[in-house]
């Protein structure tokens, strides 16, 4: 009687623990989230500071170098791109004053009528400042915790650069001896593909971005730029992203004619067709070897249980559970999975 109540009243603790813990992993979710964005940015730049490192340079002075590029690439892609982009959104009102723009709605048709008429409605319901103050407090806490987050990214993934290895060995010391040299592998294999899918995803973005702003521009499309820089960021929600892109410049064209919306719509259908046959299997290869019908579902799940801010996280999580499963249940030998590379020869990767 005695041992069956320990092992109940230990059976309940188990469960208790397990409950406890998988309530405050849901509670730290958004802490989780930006410590795996730092692994991933991590993952990314390690292959050339590593490659700086073995040229003679400091890792600190290499990752400083890789931080002040992509603080540069941001600040000229935004002193490139946001007067044009401020230039289109004041001539998509087609007018400067309230007036103007209720004329334009009345003479308008179709979804530029729409457009126009919504917006208009929205002008003549301009809140006061008291309304305005609550609103503004709000995304000003917002903006700052955004600049916080990304700098809790930046800096964890500092910390991961550094202390990498010596985390690796922590963890394989605690396993058997056997099993320390697959631990290792799988490790290494997770961080190529996600350094790869991470490089060739910005590749992709700003190729897409970049291609589209242009033929958009050719075919005469309304705010082109803005429409094709939007086709570039949301690329990065695989699938999702690039059905809305599509949708929003055949609806924009729509509000010029038919004819440039079948254009618009032939453009981002091209550059699709492109991408999937063209520059993806020879810019991401195999990085993560996921199927579309698996990228779809880990992006629906993803956003469904964590928020549309964890859908960019979908893909590579999916792709190291699916390696992770593969080394586990499976039984592959991680070292002999073909190494995933963007910019970065095969050989080089591994060291």
């Amino acid at each position: 009687m005695k041992e069956t109540a320990e092992r109940v009243a230990l059976a309940t603790l188990i469960v208790i623990a397990i409950v406890a813990a998988a309530l405050a992993l849901w509670k730290l979710k958004l802490v989780l989230a930006l410590v795996f964005l730092a692994f991933i940015l991590a993952a990314a730049l390690r292959p050339s500071i590593e490659r700086l490192a073995r040229a003679g340079l400091p890792r600190g002075l290499g990752l400083l170098i890789h931080y002040l590029v992509l603080a540069g690439v941001l600040a000229l892609a935004l002193w490139i791109v946001v007067p044009r982009a401020i230039d289109q959104v004041q001539n998509a009102l087609g007018g400067t004053t309230k007036a103007q723009i209720h004329q334009e709605a009345k003479s308008s048709t179709g979804i530029k009528h729409d457009i126009l008429t919504a917006i208009d409605k929205r002008l003549r319901k301009v809140p006061t400042a008291s309304e305005l103050l609550h609103p503004a407090v709000e995304v000003t806490l917002k903006v700052f915790e955004v600049l916080l987050g990304i700098f809790f990214a930046l800096a964890s993934a500092a910390y991961w650069i550094f202390e990498r290895e010596r985390a690796v060995d922590f963890v394989a010391s605690l396993l058997p001896r056997p099993k320390r040299k697959k631990l290792r592998d799988t490790w290494d294999l997770i961080d190529l593909k996600l350094g790869a899918f991470v490089r060739g995803q910005l590749l992709l973005i700003l190729l897409v971005g970049t291609v589209l702003s242009f033929l958009f521009m050719a075919v005469g499309e309304p705010y082109w730029l803005l429409i094709g820089s939007f086709a570039g960021i949301v690329e990065i929600v695989p699938v999702i992203g690039p059905l809305a892109a599509g949708a929003l410049a055949i609806g924009v064209g729509f509000t010029h004619s038919w004819q440039t919306a079948a254009a618009a719509g032939g453009c981002v259908l091209g550059v699709r067709l492109a991408e999937d046959y063209l520059i993806v299997p020879r810019v991401l290869g195999e990085a993560v070897g996921l199927s579309p019908l698996l990228v779809l579902v880990s992006v629906t799940a993803v956003g469904i249980l964590f928020g549309g801010f964890a859908v960019v996280l979908a893909v590579p999580l999916a792709a190291v559970i699916v390696t992770l499963l593969d080394v586990i249940v499976r039984d592959r030998d991680p070292a002999e999975e073909d190494v995933p590379t963007v910019l970065f020869p095969a050989k080089e990767a591994e060291s």
